[in-house]
Protein backbone atom coordinates (compact mmCIF):
# COMPACT_ATOMS: atom_id res chain seq x y z
CA UNK A 1 0.00 0.00 0.00
CA UNK A 2 1.40 3.36 -0.94
CA UNK A 3 0.46 6.90 0.00
CA UNK A 4 -1.75 8.51 -2.62
CA UNK A 5 -1.24 12.15 -3.47
CA UNK A 6 -3.27 13.57 -6.36
CA UNK A 7 -1.57 14.93 -9.47
CA UNK A 8 -4.35 17.29 -10.65
CA UNK A 9 -4.40 20.76 -9.06
CA UNK A 10 -8.14 20.70 -8.34
CA UNK A 11 -7.92 17.39 -6.57
CA UNK A 12 -4.89 18.62 -4.65
CA UNK A 13 -7.03 21.48 -3.33
CA UNK A 14 -9.77 19.06 -2.26
CA UNK A 15 -7.15 16.74 -0.75
CA UNK A 16 -5.60 19.66 1.15
CA UNK A 17 -8.97 20.73 2.53
CA UNK A 18 -9.66 17.17 3.69
CA UNK A 19 -6.20 16.93 5.26
CA UNK A 20 -6.78 20.23 7.10
CA UNK A 21 -10.10 18.88 8.38
CA UNK A 22 -8.39 15.72 9.63
CA UNK A 23 -5.93 17.87 11.57
CA UNK A 24 -8.67 20.14 12.95
CA UNK A 25 -10.81 17.15 13.93
CA UNK A 26 -7.89 15.39 15.60
CA UNK A 27 -7.00 18.56 17.49
CA UNK A 28 -10.58 18.93 18.73
CA UNK A 29 -10.76 15.25 19.65
CA UNK A 30 -7.47 15.07 21.54
CA UNK A 31 -7.44 18.58 23.06
CA UNK A 32 -11.08 19.41 23.76
CA UNK A 33 -10.31 21.85 26.57
CA UNK A 34 -8.05 23.97 24.38
CA UNK A 35 -10.51 23.72 21.49
CA UNK A 36 -13.40 24.87 23.69
CA UNK A 37 -11.38 27.85 24.92
CA UNK A 38 -10.56 28.70 21.31
CA UNK A 39 -14.26 28.48 20.38
CA UNK A 40 -15.26 30.45 23.48
CA UNK A 41 -17.31 27.71 25.14
CA UNK A 42 -16.82 25.76 28.35
CA UNK A 43 -18.76 22.88 29.90
CA UNK A 44 -21.02 23.92 32.74
CA UNK A 45 -19.70 23.08 36.21
CA UNK A 46 -16.87 21.05 34.64
CA UNK A 47 -19.24 18.26 33.61
CA UNK A 48 -17.54 15.60 31.48
CA UNK A 49 -20.44 15.38 29.01
CA UNK A 50 -19.32 18.64 27.41
CA UNK A 51 -15.88 17.20 26.74
CA UNK A 52 -17.44 14.03 25.38
CA UNK A 53 -19.60 15.97 22.94
CA UNK A 54 -16.67 18.00 21.69
CA UNK A 55 -14.42 14.93 21.37
CA UNK A 56 -17.07 13.02 19.42
CA UNK A 57 -17.62 15.97 17.05
CA UNK A 58 -13.87 16.16 16.46
CA UNK A 59 -13.78 12.43 15.81
CA UNK A 60 -16.61 12.72 13.32
CA UNK A 61 -14.82 15.49 11.44
CA UNK A 62 -11.50 13.63 11.44
CA UNK A 63 -13.14 10.36 10.43
CA UNK A 64 -15.19 11.79 7.57
CA UNK A 65 -12.27 13.80 6.21
CA UNK A 66 -9.94 10.82 6.64
CA UNK A 67 -12.35 8.68 4.66
CA UNK A 68 -12.29 11.27 1.87
CA UNK A 69 -8.48 11.08 1.86
CA UNK A 70 -8.44 7.29 1.75
CA UNK A 71 -11.09 6.91 -0.95
CA UNK A 72 -10.05 9.97 -2.98
CA UNK A 73 -13.22 9.97 -5.06
CA UNK A 74 -14.91 13.12 -6.37
CA UNK A 75 -18.31 12.18 -4.92
CA UNK A 76 -16.81 11.67 -1.45
CA UNK A 77 -15.07 15.05 -1.66
CA UNK A 78 -18.42 16.55 -2.68
CA UNK A 79 -20.14 14.93 0.31
CA UNK A 80 -17.46 16.32 2.61
CA UNK A 81 -17.79 19.80 1.13
CA UNK A 82 -21.58 19.62 1.37
CA UNK A 83 -21.39 18.70 5.05
CA UNK A 84 -19.16 21.69 5.73
CA UNK A 85 -21.51 23.96 3.75
CA UNK A 86 -24.31 22.90 6.09
CA UNK A 87 -22.10 23.59 9.10
CA UNK A 88 -21.38 27.06 7.69
CA UNK A 89 -25.12 27.57 7.12
CA UNK A 90 -25.71 26.69 10.78
CA UNK A 91 -23.15 29.32 11.75
CA UNK A 92 -24.92 31.89 9.55
CA UNK A 93 -28.22 31.04 11.26
CA UNK A 94 -26.53 31.53 14.61
CA UNK A 95 -25.08 34.87 13.55
CA UNK A 96 -28.53 36.03 12.45
CA UNK A 97 -30.67 34.48 15.19
CA UNK A 98 -28.53 34.13 18.33
CA UNK A 99 -26.80 37.53 18.42
CA UNK A 100 -23.68 35.69 17.26
CA UNK A 101 -22.24 38.47 15.12
CA UNK A 102 -18.78 38.30 16.68
CA UNK A 103 -15.37 38.53 15.06
CA UNK A 104 -14.61 34.93 16.01
CA UNK A 105 -17.83 33.67 14.40
CA UNK A 106 -17.05 35.51 11.18
CA UNK A 107 -13.49 34.15 11.13
CA UNK A 108 -14.71 30.59 11.68
CA UNK A 109 -17.32 31.14 8.96
CA UNK A 110 -14.60 32.18 6.50
CA UNK A 111 -12.60 29.05 7.35
CA UNK A 112 -15.68 26.85 6.91
CA UNK A 113 -16.52 28.43 3.57
CA UNK A 114 -12.97 27.93 2.33
CA UNK A 115 -12.83 24.31 3.49
CA UNK A 116 -16.21 23.65 1.86
CA UNK A 117 -15.43 25.43 -1.39
CA UNK A 118 -12.25 23.53 -2.25
CA UNK A 119 -13.77 20.03 -2.53
CA UNK A 120 -16.93 21.39 -4.17
CA UNK A 121 -15.13 23.33 -6.90
CA UNK A 122 -13.07 20.21 -7.60
CA UNK A 123 -16.21 18.11 -7.90
CA UNK A 124 -17.78 20.51 -10.40
CA UNK A 125 -14.53 20.82 -12.36
CA UNK A 126 -14.15 24.54 -11.78
CA UNK A 127 -10.43 24.14 -11.06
Amino acid sequence: MEFYFPTEFGEQLAFGAAAAMVLIGAFVMFAPGIAMKLFGVQPRDGRPEGYSAVRSAGGLIAGFAGTALLLAQPMVYFALGSAVVLAAFGRVLSIMSDRGATVANFLFLIVEIALAALPIIFFFGLV
